[in-house]
Protein backbone atom coordinates (compact mmCIF):
# COMPACT_ATOMS: atom_id res chain seq x y z
CA UNK A 1 0.00 0.00 0.00
CA UNK A 2 1.24 3.46 -0.90
CA UNK A 3 1.99 5.82 2.00
CA UNK A 4 2.87 9.50 2.42
CA UNK A 5 3.70 11.75 5.33
CA UNK A 6 1.15 14.44 4.44
CA UNK A 7 -1.98 14.27 2.31
CA UNK A 8 -3.29 17.66 1.16
CA UNK A 9 -6.92 17.57 0.01
CA UNK A 10 -7.57 20.44 -2.38
CA UNK A 11 -5.28 21.93 -5.04
CA UNK A 12 -6.27 25.56 -4.66
CA UNK A 13 -3.80 28.23 -3.62
CA UNK A 14 -3.90 27.26 0.07
CA UNK A 15 -3.37 23.57 -0.59
CA UNK A 16 -0.59 23.99 -3.13
CA UNK A 17 1.22 26.62 -1.06
CA UNK A 18 1.08 24.44 2.06
CA UNK A 19 2.23 21.39 0.10
CA UNK A 20 5.22 23.26 -1.29
CA UNK A 21 6.25 24.57 2.12
CA UNK A 22 6.03 21.09 3.69
CA UNK A 23 7.79 19.36 0.78
CA UNK A 24 10.64 21.90 0.93
CA UNK A 25 11.37 20.54 4.40
CA UNK A 26 11.82 16.99 3.16
CA UNK A 27 8.49 15.31 3.90
CA UNK A 28 6.61 13.18 1.37
CA UNK A 29 3.53 15.14 0.27
CA UNK A 30 0.62 14.19 -1.97
CA UNK A 31 -1.98 16.71 -3.15
CA UNK A 32 -5.30 15.47 -4.52
CA UNK A 33 -8.17 17.40 -6.07
CA UNK A 34 -11.42 16.17 -7.54
CA UNK A 35 -11.10 18.55 -10.50
CA UNK A 36 -9.54 17.16 -13.65
CA UNK A 37 -8.01 20.56 -14.45
CA UNK A 38 -7.01 23.46 -12.22
CA UNK A 39 -8.34 25.91 -14.80
CA UNK A 40 -11.91 24.76 -14.14
CA UNK A 41 -14.04 25.51 -11.11
CA UNK A 42 -12.28 28.79 -10.27
CA UNK A 43 -14.28 30.62 -7.59
CA UNK A 44 -12.24 33.71 -6.82
CA UNK A 45 -11.94 36.99 -8.69
CA UNK A 46 -8.21 36.82 -8.02
CA UNK A 47 -7.74 40.25 -6.42
CA UNK A 48 -4.33 40.48 -4.73
CA UNK A 49 -3.81 43.36 -2.31
CA UNK A 50 -0.60 45.36 -2.08
CA UNK A 51 0.55 43.77 1.17
CA UNK A 52 0.39 40.29 -0.35
CA UNK A 53 2.39 41.38 -3.39
CA UNK A 54 4.94 43.03 -1.09
CA UNK A 55 5.45 39.87 0.95
CA UNK A 56 4.97 37.01 -1.52
CA UNK A 57 6.51 36.39 -4.91
CA UNK A 58 3.47 36.22 -7.15
CA UNK A 59 4.85 36.18 -10.73
CA UNK A 60 4.40 39.59 -12.31
CA UNK A 61 3.41 38.22 -15.70
CA UNK A 62 0.31 36.67 -14.12
CA UNK A 63 -0.91 40.00 -12.74
CA UNK A 64 -2.94 42.73 -14.39
CA UNK A 65 -2.20 46.45 -14.10
CA UNK A 66 -2.15 48.13 -10.71
CA UNK A 67 -5.42 49.59 -9.43
CA UNK A 68 -5.28 52.81 -7.40
CA UNK A 69 -8.86 54.14 -7.68
CA UNK A 70 -11.82 52.78 -5.72
CA UNK A 71 -15.32 54.14 -6.30
CA UNK A 72 -18.04 53.41 -3.71
CA UNK A 73 -21.59 53.71 -5.05
CA UNK A 74 -24.91 53.90 -3.19
CA UNK A 75 -27.94 52.01 -4.57
CA UNK A 76 -28.88 55.02 -6.72
CA UNK A 77 -25.44 54.78 -8.42
CA UNK A 78 -25.19 58.58 -8.19
CA UNK A 79 -22.26 60.58 -6.81
CA UNK A 80 -19.90 57.76 -5.83
CA UNK A 81 -17.27 58.31 -3.17
CA UNK A 82 -13.88 58.14 -4.89
CA UNK A 83 -10.76 57.09 -3.02
CA UNK A 84 -7.38 57.42 -4.72
CA UNK A 85 -4.13 55.93 -3.46
CA UNK A 86 -0.65 57.05 -4.45
CA UNK A 87 0.33 53.38 -4.74
CA UNK A 88 -0.95 50.35 -6.61
CA UNK A 89 -3.36 48.84 -4.08
CA UNK A 90 -4.79 45.92 -6.07
CA UNK A 91 -3.84 43.73 -8.99
CA UNK A 92 -6.10 41.09 -10.51
CA UNK A 93 -4.40 37.80 -11.30
CA UNK A 94 -4.89 35.23 -14.00
CA UNK A 95 -5.92 32.62 -11.47
CA UNK A 96 -5.67 29.67 -13.86
CA UNK A 97 -2.07 30.73 -14.42
CA UNK A 98 -1.50 31.25 -10.69
CA UNK A 99 -2.76 27.74 -9.91
CA UNK A 100 -0.64 26.22 -12.66
CA UNK A 101 2.41 28.07 -11.36
CA UNK A 102 1.68 27.07 -7.76
CA UNK A 103 1.41 23.45 -8.90
CA UNK A 104 4.79 23.60 -10.66
CA UNK A 105 6.30 25.18 -7.55
CA UNK A 106 4.91 22.42 -5.33
CA UNK A 107 6.15 19.71 -7.67
CA UNK A 108 9.58 21.36 -7.95
CA UNK A 109 9.78 21.18 -4.15
CA UNK A 110 9.06 17.44 -4.27
CA UNK A 111 5.28 17.22 -3.78
CA UNK A 112 3.11 15.00 -5.99
CA UNK A 113 -0.13 16.45 -7.39
CA UNK A 114 -2.92 14.19 -8.67
CA UNK A 115 -6.05 15.62 -10.22
CA UNK A 116 -9.36 13.87 -10.79
CA UNK A 117 -9.11 12.14 -7.39
CA UNK A 118 -12.09 12.49 -5.06
CA UNK A 119 -11.39 12.26 -1.32
CA UNK A 120 -13.93 9.93 0.34
CA UNK A 121 -12.93 9.86 4.00
CA UNK A 122 -10.50 8.79 6.72
CA UNK A 123 -10.32 5.49 8.57
CA UNK A 124 -7.62 4.61 11.13
CA UNK A 125 -4.68 6.20 9.37
CA UNK A 126 -5.99 5.45 5.89
CA UNK A 127 -7.34 7.96 3.42
CA UNK A 128 -10.06 6.64 1.13
CA UNK A 129 -10.81 7.83 -2.40
CA UNK A 130 -13.65 7.19 -4.81
CA UNK A 131 -12.60 4.49 -7.26
CA UNK A 132 -8.98 4.32 -6.08
CA UNK A 133 -6.87 2.39 -3.59
CA UNK A 134 -6.63 3.73 -0.03
CA UNK A 135 -3.50 5.52 1.11
CA UNK A 136 -1.64 5.32 4.42
CA UNK A 137 -1.13 8.86 5.74
CA UNK A 138 0.46 10.35 8.84
CA UNK A 139 -1.28 13.71 8.60
CA UNK A 140 -4.04 15.32 6.51
CA UNK A 141 -4.33 18.96 5.50
CA UNK A 142 -7.84 20.06 4.59
CA UNK A 143 -7.71 22.66 1.81
CA UNK A 144 -11.02 21.59 0.33
CA UNK A 145 -13.04 24.78 0.53
CA UNK A 146 -15.64 26.47 2.67
CA UNK A 147 -17.71 23.28 3.09
CA UNK A 148 -14.77 21.08 3.98
CA UNK A 149 -15.21 17.31 4.02
CA UNK A 150 -11.85 16.97 5.77
CA UNK A 151 -13.01 19.19 8.64
CA UNK A 152 -15.92 16.86 9.32
CA UNK A 153 -13.77 13.74 9.04
CA UNK A 154 -11.29 15.16 11.56
CA UNK A 155 -13.98 16.42 13.94
CA UNK A 156 -12.76 20.02 13.59
CA UNK A 157 -14.89 23.16 13.36
CA UNK A 158 -16.80 23.93 10.17
CA UNK A 159 -17.87 27.23 8.62
CA UNK A 160 -21.36 28.35 9.62
CA UNK A 161 -21.55 31.93 8.31
CA UNK A 162 -21.34 31.99 4.54
CA UNK A 163 -21.94 34.41 1.72
CA UNK A 164 -22.58 33.11 -1.75
CA UNK A 165 -20.96 34.91 -4.65
CA UNK A 166 -21.16 34.81 -8.43
CA UNK A 167 -19.20 36.56 -11.13
CA UNK A 168 -19.18 37.11 -14.89
CA UNK A 169 -15.89 37.58 -16.74
CA UNK A 170 -16.15 39.77 -19.88
CA UNK A 171 -13.42 40.57 -22.42
CA UNK A 172 -12.70 44.28 -22.69
CA UNK A 173 -11.21 46.45 -25.42
CA UNK A 174 -7.43 46.94 -25.15
CA UNK A 175 -5.93 50.33 -24.54
CA UNK A 176 -8.62 51.66 -22.22
CA UNK A 177 -8.11 54.05 -19.35
CA UNK A 178 -6.55 53.13 -16.01
CA UNK A 179 -8.48 50.37 -14.23
CA UNK A 180 -10.64 51.16 -11.21
CA UNK A 181 -12.37 49.10 -8.56
CA UNK A 182 -16.11 49.88 -8.59
CA UNK A 183 -18.05 48.77 -5.48
CA UNK A 184 -21.84 49.11 -5.22
CA UNK A 185 -23.54 48.89 -1.83
CA UNK A 186 -27.07 47.80 -2.77
CA UNK A 187 -28.92 45.27 -0.61
CA UNK A 188 -31.39 44.61 -3.44
CA UNK A 189 -28.71 42.78 -5.42
CA UNK A 190 -26.07 41.99 -2.79
CA UNK A 191 -27.66 41.70 0.68
CA UNK A 192 -24.97 41.84 3.35
CA UNK A 193 -22.14 42.51 0.92
CA UNK A 194 -21.74 44.41 -2.36
CA UNK A 195 -21.53 44.26 -6.14
CA UNK A 196 -18.20 44.89 -7.85
CA UNK A 197 -16.55 45.59 -11.16
CA UNK A 198 -12.79 45.42 -11.62
CA UNK A 199 -10.64 44.70 -14.66
CA UNK A 200 -7.32 42.93 -15.08
CA UNK A 201 -6.31 44.65 -18.32
CA UNK A 202 -7.95 41.97 -20.47
CA UNK A 203 -11.23 41.15 -18.74
CA UNK A 204 -13.82 42.90 -16.61
CA UNK A 205 -14.90 40.93 -13.55
CA UNK A 206 -18.52 41.73 -12.64
CA UNK A 207 -19.84 40.10 -9.49
CA UNK A 208 -22.20 40.13 -6.55
CA UNK A 209 -22.25 38.33 -3.21
CA UNK A 210 -24.59 38.23 -0.26
CA UNK A 211 -26.32 36.08 2.31
CA UNK A 212 -28.14 33.22 0.57
CA UNK A 213 -31.25 33.45 2.77
CA UNK A 214 -31.78 37.03 1.56
CA UNK A 215 -31.24 36.16 -2.12
CA UNK A 216 -34.70 34.81 -2.69
CA UNK A 217 -34.52 34.92 -6.49
CA UNK A 218 -31.05 33.38 -6.56
CA UNK A 219 -27.56 34.74 -6.92
CA UNK A 220 -27.36 34.18 -10.69
CA UNK A 221 -30.54 36.17 -11.29
CA UNK A 222 -29.26 39.01 -9.11
CA UNK A 223 -25.90 38.93 -10.89
CA UNK A 224 -27.55 39.23 -14.31
CA UNK A 225 -29.65 42.12 -13.00
CA UNK A 226 -26.60 43.89 -11.62
CA UNK A 227 -24.48 43.26 -14.73
CA UNK A 228 -27.10 44.84 -17.00
CA UNK A 229 -26.12 48.34 -15.83
CA UNK A 230 -23.11 47.88 -13.59
CA UNK A 231 -20.76 50.88 -13.44
CA UNK A 232 -17.34 50.75 -15.05
CA UNK A 233 -18.05 47.94 -17.53
CA UNK A 234 -16.51 48.44 -20.97
CA UNK A 235 -17.13 44.93 -22.27
CA UNK A 236 -16.75 44.21 -25.99
CA UNK A 237 -18.44 40.80 -25.88
CA UNK A 238 -20.60 38.59 -23.71
CA UNK A 239 -19.18 36.75 -20.72
CA UNK A 240 -16.58 34.09 -21.40
CA UNK A 241 -16.76 32.59 -17.92
CA UNK A 242 -19.04 32.31 -14.90
CA UNK A 243 -17.62 31.81 -11.45
CA UNK A 244 -19.21 31.35 -8.07
CA UNK A 245 -19.28 29.62 -4.74
CA UNK A 246 -19.58 30.01 -0.97
CA UNK A 247 -17.44 32.55 0.93
CA UNK A 248 -16.89 32.01 4.68
CA UNK A 249 -17.19 35.27 6.63
CA UNK A 250 -17.42 34.04 10.21
CA UNK A 251 -13.70 34.47 10.76
CA UNK A 252 -10.98 31.91 11.42
CA UNK A 253 -12.46 28.80 13.00
CA UNK A 254 -11.53 28.14 16.62
CA UNK A 255 -10.59 24.46 16.36
CA UNK A 256 -8.28 24.18 13.36
CA UNK A 257 -5.96 21.30 14.23
CA UNK A 258 -5.79 17.91 15.90
CA UNK A 259 -3.14 15.15 15.91
CA UNK A 260 -4.56 13.73 12.66
CA UNK A 261 -4.67 16.92 10.61
CA UNK A 262 -5.46 20.62 10.23
CA UNK A 263 -7.29 23.08 7.99
CA UNK A 264 -6.07 25.87 5.71
CA UNK A 265 -7.63 28.41 3.33
CA UNK A 266 -11.41 28.65 3.11
CA UNK A 267 -11.72 25.38 5.03
CA UNK A 268 -10.16 27.19 8.01
CA UNK A 269 -12.33 30.28 7.57
CA UNK A 270 -9.19 32.19 6.55
CA UNK A 271 -11.13 35.00 4.91
CA UNK A 272 -11.50 38.56 6.14
CA UNK A 273 -14.97 38.73 7.69
CA UNK A 274 -15.29 42.36 6.62
CA UNK A 275 -13.97 42.48 3.05
CA UNK A 276 -14.32 38.75 2.23
CA UNK A 277 -10.77 38.82 0.86
CA UNK A 278 -9.13 35.43 1.12
CA UNK A 279 -5.91 35.34 -0.91
CA UNK A 280 -3.74 37.18 1.61
CA UNK A 281 -4.81 35.18 4.69
CA UNK A 282 -4.66 32.01 2.60
CA UNK A 283 -0.94 32.44 1.96
CA UNK A 284 -0.07 33.65 5.45
CA UNK A 285 -1.91 30.93 7.29
CA UNK A 286 -0.55 28.29 4.91
CA UNK A 287 2.98 29.37 5.85
CA UNK A 288 2.13 29.03 9.54
CA UNK A 289 0.38 25.69 9.02
CA UNK A 290 3.29 24.19 7.09
CA UNK A 291 5.74 24.98 9.88
CA UNK A 292 3.41 23.44 12.45
CA UNK A 293 2.89 20.29 10.37
CA UNK A 294 6.61 19.70 9.88
CA UNK A 295 7.54 20.27 13.52
CA UNK A 296 4.70 18.11 14.81
CA UNK A 297 5.56 15.19 12.54
CA UNK A 298 9.24 15.40 13.47
CA UNK A 299 8.72 15.67 17.22
CA UNK A 300 5.35 14.05 17.87
CA UNK A 301 4.75 16.78 20.44
CA UNK A 302 1.07 17.72 20.39
CA UNK A 303 1.86 21.02 22.06
CA UNK A 304 3.20 22.19 18.69
CA UNK A 305 -0.37 22.19 17.37
CA UNK A 306 -1.25 24.97 19.82
CA UNK A 307 0.67 27.37 17.61
CA UNK A 308 -2.10 26.89 15.07
CA UNK A 309 -4.84 27.99 17.42
CA UNK A 310 -7.87 29.56 15.80
CA UNK A 311 -9.01 31.15 19.02
CA UNK A 312 -5.81 33.17 19.29
CA UNK A 313 -6.04 34.22 15.64
CA UNK A 314 -9.67 35.30 16.06
CA UNK A 315 -8.73 37.59 18.95
CA UNK A 316 -6.80 39.79 16.52
CA UNK A 317 -9.80 40.79 14.44
CA UNK A 318 -12.73 41.36 16.76
CA UNK A 319 -13.28 44.74 15.11
CA UNK A 320 -13.70 43.13 11.71
CA UNK A 321 -16.30 40.74 13.08
CA UNK A 322 -18.24 43.64 14.60
CA UNK A 323 -18.14 45.52 11.31
CA UNK A 324 -19.28 42.38 9.49
CA UNK A 325 -22.39 42.29 11.70
CA UNK A 326 -23.04 45.96 10.96
CA UNK A 327 -22.57 45.37 7.24
CA UNK A 328 -24.93 42.40 7.35
CA UNK A 329 -27.60 44.62 8.93
CA UNK A 330 -27.80 46.96 5.92
CA UNK A 331 -30.91 45.60 4.25
CA UNK A 332 -32.66 48.81 3.14
CA UNK A 333 -31.61 50.91 0.11
CA UNK A 334 -32.24 54.05 2.17
CA UNK A 335 -29.86 52.85 4.86
CA UNK A 336 -27.30 51.97 2.19
CA UNK A 337 -27.61 55.48 0.71
CA UNK A 338 -27.02 56.95 4.15
CA UNK A 339 -24.06 54.64 4.78
CA UNK A 340 -22.31 55.76 1.59
CA UNK A 341 -23.19 59.41 2.32
CA UNK A 342 -21.46 59.08 5.71
CA UNK A 343 -18.21 58.35 3.87
CA UNK A 344 -18.17 61.66 2.00
CA UNK A 345 -16.69 63.66 4.87
CA UNK A 346 -13.06 63.65 5.91
CA UNK A 347 -13.54 61.17 8.75
CA UNK A 348 -15.63 58.82 6.60
CA UNK A 349 -13.14 58.85 3.75
CA UNK A 350 -10.28 58.21 6.17
CA UNK A 351 -12.12 55.23 7.66
CA UNK A 352 -12.88 53.80 4.22
CA UNK A 353 -9.29 54.28 3.08
CA UNK A 354 -8.05 52.52 6.19
CA UNK A 355 -10.11 49.45 5.30
CA UNK A 356 -9.44 49.50 1.55
CA UNK A 357 -5.82 50.71 1.52
CA UNK A 358 -4.64 49.51 4.93
CA UNK A 359 -1.21 48.07 5.64
CA UNK A 360 -2.41 45.51 8.17
CA UNK A 361 -2.78 41.92 7.07
CA UNK A 362 -5.26 39.32 8.17
CA UNK A 363 -4.26 37.42 10.13
CA UNK A 364 -1.01 39.05 11.23
CA UNK A 365 1.19 36.03 10.55
CA UNK A 366 4.73 36.78 9.40
CA UNK A 367 5.28 35.35 5.91
CA UNK A 368 8.33 33.38 4.87
CA UNK A 369 7.70 33.88 1.17
CA UNK A 370 10.84 35.83 0.31
CA UNK A 371 13.20 33.79 2.46
CA UNK A 372 12.13 30.42 1.14
CA UNK A 373 14.67 28.28 -0.67
CA UNK A 374 12.23 27.90 -3.57
CA UNK A 375 10.32 31.06 -4.45
CA UNK A 376 7.49 31.20 -6.95
CA UNK A 377 9.59 33.49 -9.12
CA UNK A 378 12.36 30.85 -9.26
CA UNK A 379 10.11 28.28 -10.96
CA UNK A 380 9.80 28.91 -14.67
CA UNK A 381 6.89 27.79 -16.88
Amino acid sequence: MESVDVLVVGAGLAGLHTARRVAERGLAVLVVDRRASLSTGIRTTGIFVRRTLDDFDVPDHLLGPGVRDVLLYPPSRRSPVRLVSDRDEYRVADMAGVYAHARRSAEAAGATVRLGVRFAGLDAGLARFAGAEPLAVRFVVGADGARSRVARELGLDVNRRLLVGAELVHPIAPGGGPPAFHCVLDPRVAPGYLGWVIDDGRHAHVGVAGYPAAMRVGVRHLLDRFAADAPGVAAVAGPVERRGGPIPVGGVLRRLACPRGLLVGDAAGAVSPLTAGGLDPCLRMSDLAAGVVVEFLRTGDERVLRRYDGGALRSRFRGRLLLRRAFAGIRSPLVAEAAVASLRGRAGRAAAARVLFGDRSFPDVAPTGRSSATRWADVQP
